[in-house]
């Protein structure tokens, strides 16, 4: 669990050095710590550590640790694949979800957030090639979605998300990151209010920086390598 917060330490040294090479402000840029998988006593020590944002992929799995660390006030991110009968416990227990593409789970979203709680943020998962297996609005759909989602109650949009195609290529990472970050420009000049770039990951939170990411999604450099048979590493 030592490991936890000198991991923190180093991700936060990383951001720092990736903001200064492209002159931007290292307070611009959010860490999302992705803790599915590993441990609630692995979720408190990071947020001991200063660590209050995270996200995770599994509903009842969140829903297990959120029990076990309800004495924190922690940001809850639902970050995986939403599947139309979870997304009553989404709406109920999250703060934001990061994986949203299509106009029926919005819907669903929006119906089942509760009034009193404030609105869910949400992101619109892109697409950004044509990736078998891999869920996304198409491009040419995004302004569609967007206008209808920003149009729900209970519902904030705050901006857009991609899991690009995988690349240790610096100069192909950015290339991606880019045409996300171009997309969300087009939006926002049609009067979307959108603050957040979700977008880079362990190996690519310095691309992401240098495109213009606001939220990196931190998994493996935060907490370690998963157990193994619980999904690839981020």
């Amino acid at each position: 669990m030592t490991n936890v917060t000198r991991n923190l330490s180093k991700i936060r040294q990383r951001i720092q050095q990736a903001c200064d090479s492209c002159g931007r402000d290292p307070a611009e840029v959010s860490l999302l710590a992705v803790s599915k998988k590993h441990p609630a006593d692995a979720i408190r020590v990071a947020f001991q550590a200063g660590q209050r944002a995270f996200g995770e992929n599994f509903v009842q799995e969140a829903l297990s640790k959120q029990r076990q660390l309800k004495d924190l006030d922690i940001e809850w991110h639902f970050i995986g694949h939403i599947q139309s009968n979870k997304t009553r416990e989404i709406a109920t227990s999250f703060d934001w979800v990061h994986s949203v593409d299509r106009l029926k789970v919005a819907k669903k979203l929006s119906a089942h957030r509760p009034p009193e709680q404030p609105d869910l943020g949400i992101c619109l998962q892109v697409a950004l090639a044509d990736e078998g297996g891999k869920s996304g609005v198409r491009p040419d759909n995004l302004a569609d979605l967007a206008s209808q989602i920003d149009a729900l109650p209970r519902l904030r949009l705050r901006g857009l998300m991609c899991i690009p195609p995988a690349s240790e290529n610096p100069s192909r990472q950015r290339h991606w990151f880019a045409l996300l970050a171009g997309m969300q420009n087009e939006i926002k000049q049609l009067g979307f209010s959108l603050d957040t770039l979700s977008m880079g990951m362990s190996n690519d939170l310095e691309a992401a920086i240098v495109e213009g990411s606001t939220l990196i999604r931190l998994g493996t450099a935060v907490f370690g390598r998963r157990p193994a048979g619980t999904g690839p590493d981020d």
